[in-house]
């Protein structure tokens, strides 16, 4: 662990998906600030294998894996690779996502069916090729780890968000359920909802119209960063086994 690390989560090892930037990035790098092994994954192999050399630089263990959470196959590989190199998980963040609005009456079939893939098939895809190593190292240690970042989105409407929101909310429902069948099995299931923050997914939006409103929301209030929300699943993941914070709303001050 690094002496200057918040959380102490030495002897853990992580499984971060959308480990290539923002809230996913910023996660990986303080559970391996704070001692655990962490396996990134994500589609840009680059990326990854950048963050894992500064993560080494500054003293911690990181592992590359190329990674498509729309793809099953790709993530049953990346799944017998993080075991092969770094054994059994006990700690798995869901922060891939996507987020493309546009009004539902502008028929993005190919958006609705991407947002989808991802934003819920895909966390599906990663919880079942790492619920037996989670549940395994909950019967052995007493505690595992599964965060989910879902969105404000899934409680509150925006307009043009009506299918990124339908992912979210379902993503959050999804967590609330997984708690009934994981807790009694000493698997914590942590569901994050955060409101604004500063991330690549506003760049995604091809909507002029939206990408303005969203920029115009940055204007007016002073986001979170990626780091705020890392530094909450850090929170989160290192309380005693006994304690499971189930679902945390997250907002800038200023957002109402």
């Amino acid at each position: 662990m690094n002496s200057t690390a918040p959380y102490d989560l030495s002897g853990r090892t992580a499984v971060v998906t959308g480990a290539a930037s923002g809230m996913g990035e910023a996660t990986a790098r303080l559970l391996a600030a704070g001692g655990a092994r962490v396996a990134l994954l994500a589609r840009r192999t680059e990326r990854l294998e950048e963050l894992a050399a500064k993560i080494a630089a500054d003293g911690g263990q990181a592992l590359a894996v190329t990674a498509d959470i729309t793809d099953e196959a790709s993530v049953a590989a990346a799944a017998q690779r993080v075991r092969e190199v770094l054994g059994r998980v006990d700690l798995v963040v869901n922060a891939a996502g996507v987020m493309l609005p546009n009004p539902v009456d502008a028929g993005r079939v190919d958006e609705w069916t991407r947002m989808i893939d991802t934003n819920l098939t895909g966390a599906l895809r990663v919880i079942d090729a790492f619920r037996a190593d989670l549940i395994a190292a909950a019967a052995e240690n007493g505690v595992a780890d599964l965060v989910d970042v879902s969105s404000i989105g899934a409680h509150v409407a925006f307009p043009e968000y009506a299918v990124y929101s339908a992912t979210k909310a379902a993503l959050t429902a999804l967590s609330a359920s997984l708690r009934t069948e994981f807790g009694p099995r000493d698997v914590r299931v942590t569901n994050i909802e955060p409101g604004l923050t500063a991330t690549e997914l506003a760049g995604h939006i091809d909507n002029p119209g939206l990408s303005a409103a969203l920029d115009g929301m940055f204007d007016a209030v002073e986001a979170m960063t990626p780091q705020d929300i890392a530094d909450l699943i850090g929170y989160a993941t290192s309380r005693p086994a006994r304690v499971n914070l189930r679902q945390v709303v997250v907002l800038p001050t200023r957002q109402v």
